[in-house]
């Protein structure tokens, strides 16, 4: 069985269930972001910590980064979005627009999307051919271990939700006119081609799913359930490293 089909999307949360742990996980995350600004406890800043997320179009990612970011001071995280490359970028080794983005000792950066897109949307979408998509799972390898053996924590997301409730989501946005801007041609695109993006996800979990750098599959049907998951994954992953 994939991977993708082994995840429950029937998890959720009531709202009050949800609303009792993501305080306490933010709660803890704001400490544990304190001490590793070097703002509680030791003076000397701790490791640099980058979270990174991907998944299906409406999956959450920006409702899960949102309530993940809220309780933390804006100076000791950041979110950057990234879109398609620009003519510029294009230019440079596919992995040279993220650097800039990276966090340093002490720092926290949220990433939404990442140099993942050259194995998902570059490669379903034939932007590269298969020899380049094919090369970047070991390039990509090579370039997190790096950032991990430099000190880096690193926290990958996936956001899995199911056909129909991504259909659902996309209606929904579609009939808000305060949503819609969200909604576009390529996104309906994209979702016709949703068993070739399957197939590419497979393969990106195969490949790069590794003991210093795995991916976190989060079950998304349930916004309630996934803003939580995340939360307290990122709060268990800096605790392995703080200590609690």
């Amino acid at each position: 069985m994939s991977r993708l089909g082994t995840l429950d999307l029937s998890l959720a949360l009531s709202r009050d269930e949800e609303a009792e742990r993501l305080e306490a996980a933010q709660r803890r995350l704001l400490e544990l972001r304190l001490r590793l600004a070097g703002v509680l406890g030791e003076d000397e800043p701790g490791p640099a910590v980058c979270v990174l997320f991907e998944g299906w179009d409406a999956a959450g990612k920006g409702g899960a980064i949102k309530r993940l970011v809220a309780p933390l001071d804006p100076r000791h995280v950041r979110v950057v979005t990234f879109a398609a490359p620009s003519e510029y970028e294009r230019r440079h080794h596919f992995l040279w627009r993220f650097f800039g983005a990276l966090p340093a000792r002490g720092e926290m950066s949220v990433l939404d999307r990442s140099w993942y897109g050259r194995v998902l949307v570059e490669r379903v979408e034939r932007l590269v051919g298969e020899e380049v998509w094919r090369r970047a799972y070991e390039e990509i390898a090579s370039f997190e271990r790096s950032l991990v053996l430099e000190g880096t924590v690193l926290i990958k997301f996936w956001l899995h939700i199911s056909s129909r409730e991504q259909l659902k989501r996309f209606m929904a946005r579609e009939a808000d006119p305060l949503k819609s801007w969200k909604l576009t041609g390529e996104d309906w695109r994209n979702r016709d081609r949703r068993a070739d993006y399957e197939q590419a996800v497979e393969d990106m979990l195969r490949w790069t799913d590794l003991p210093h750098a795995p991916w976190h599959l989060i079950e998304g049907d349930s916004k309630r359930y996934a803003r939580v998951k995340v939360a307290e994954t990122v709060v268990a992953e800096l605790e392995a490293v703080v200590g609690r």
